[in-house]
């Protein structure tokens, strides 16, 4: 079974780069307080690592 992390979005994407923006999408993530299962790739900790301001690791799975 494939290592997977829980992120959770804590920060509003409002007043904020486009590219980061973009990187909020690119995670699956829209809304405050929403969280999604990722697979623990180097690209999605690059881009979770990105915004950190943003958003959190809440579970390391697997």
């Amino acid at each position: 079974m494939a290592k997977t992390i829980v992120v959770k979005q804590i920060g509003s994407p409002i007043r904020r780069p486009e590219v980061q923006r973009k990187t909020l999408i690119g995670l699956g993530l829209n809304k405050m307080h929403k969280t999604r299962e990722l697979e623990d790739t180097p690209s999605v900790r690059g881009m979770v690592n990105a915004i950190p301001h943003m958003v959190k690791i809440i579970e390391e799975r697997g």
